[in-house]
């Protein structure tokens, strides 16, 4: 099966940065007052999967995607609205009764800001999509196994700052993935949600330098059949009742700010608590949070991102896992207002850490590359193209290297914008 990368969500975002330049003859959109614009596109791609089922048996296909999209963008003084709704048709050749499938959806973000050097400031963001089984890197980026699902979350960010030194900022967030189990065609995928609440205090001792305390308490409810019985791993063999609400704790510190006027970053080392099904399994790790982004030249960017966290399984029933992720992005104007490119890599390990069925748990590794070009013809027609390989690696007791596969796709696409 397919695994995407939440990750790559955020890295392909280093492209918007780095076609900076290319904005410059890209259409203006229809204008709606002098504060609110629309930019209706759509885009028509075809490509190639190496490896359509995602298994070892590495059967090829091809996909036709229609993807028709409005853009949303409102800015003023102290506010920026953005929100986008998309919809995606996937044609299969040779798979059309199985799989061809729509996706759908839509991205909402908001930003505030009193303007006050020692004032207030706000980001909401907020995302819901159906995805079809073949979303991937070079789709929207969601993360999940491939397999027909809803995906919908919340986030959100207050923050103050009290002097030229001390800020301080409340978080909250909602994680719903919701699988498609359709008894007639799969076997069961165990989706699951996440309420987050937390906050950080900082002390900046320079422009350069902030010291960083956060931490944050997270709920988390998994789609495995509250109270079923189940078998605990030998050497127990009791029978107990499966909760299907766990809860989690992280504190962290670390610093961040400007290495430069150009380099922002931020690191975060800490301690995860993760109590499994009302305590069943707890566990200990350290925990980490990295991002830092380096704008080189008007015409060059680069990111990182990195993270590690605990969430239930959802390939198997009554099983927690640990995760993580490392992932670089560049982005690049090659030809001013025409030829911009993009490089991702990431990196995703996957680590059981409770089962209570001996042999259902392993351990997994991604790696997936890509490499994206867009050529604007003129104001409203361009033409892209991306090569993606993913590689994926699992280890365990019971199935070794049965789950590895090896993946490449090529995509070829023309975009009409307005």
């Amino acid at each position: 099966m397919k695994k995407t990368l939440s990750l790559a969500l955020v890295i392909t975002t280093v492209a918007s940065t780095a076609f900076c330049a290319s904005e410059v003859n890209r259409p203006s959109g229809i204008r709606l007052g002098k504060r609110m614009t629309l930019r209706p596109y759509v885009s028509m791609s075809y490509t190639f999967d190496s490896n359509i089922d995602h298994d070892h048996t590495e059967r090829a296909g091809s996909i036709w995607i229609v993807s028709p999209a409005m853009d949303m963008i409102y800015k003023s003084d102290n506010w920026d609205v953005s929100a986008r709704a998309w919809y995606d048709y996937h044609a299969y050749e040779g798979y059309h009764k199985q799989l061809n499938a729509s996706s759908y959806g839509e991205t909402f973000s908001l930003k505030w800001n009193d303007k006050n050097p020692k004032g207030w400031n706000l980001v909401l963001t907020e995302r819901y999509q159906k995805i079809s089984q073949d979303d991937d890197l070079s789709n929207h980026g969601g993360r999940g196994l491939g397999r027909d699902r809803q995906l919908f979350t919340v986030d959100s960010v207050l923050g103050h700052r009290f002097t030229e030194k001390i800020h301080a900022s409340v978080a909250g967030g909602y994680y719903y993935l919701d699988y498609d189990n359709s008894q007639k065609s799969y076997g069961t995928l165990y989706g699951w949600r996440r309420a987050l609440a937390g906050g950080e205090v900082g002390y900046a001792f320079s422009k350069w330098f902030d010291f960083l305390i956060s931490g944050s308490y997270q709920w988390y409810w998994q789609d495995n059949f509250e109270n079923k019985n189940v078998w605990d791993t030998p050497p127990n063999t009791t029978s107990e009742k499966l909760a299907n609400n766990s809860s989690g704790y992280t504190v962290s510190t670390g610093i961040g700010s400007h290495l430069t006027e150009r380099i922002s970053y931020r690191a975060l080392l800490g301690w995860s608590r993760f109590e499994y099904a009302k305590g069943l399994s707890n566990r200990d790790n350290v925990t980490y949070s990295l991002s830092a982004n380096w704008k080189a030249s008007d015409t060059l960017s680069i990111m990182l991102l990195g993270s590690s966290y605990y969430q239930p399984s959802e390939v198997y029933y009554g099983s927690s896992m640990m995760v993580s992720t490392i992932g670089l992005g560049v982005g690049k104007s090659l030809v001013r207002g025409k030829l911009s490119a993009t490089l991702d890599l990431t990196y995703r390990h996957e680590e059981t850490q409770y089962q209570t069925l001996a042999g259902t748990g392993f351990d997994e590794d991604i790696i997936t590359g890509r490499v994206g070009l867009n050529y604007n013809i003129n104001r409203f027609v361009s033409l892209f193209g991306r090569v993606e390989y993913q590689t994926t690696m699992t280890s365990g007791q019971y199935y070794g290297s049965i789950y590895d596969y090896d993946r490449f796709r090529g995509t070829l696409g023309l975009r009409l914008s307005y």
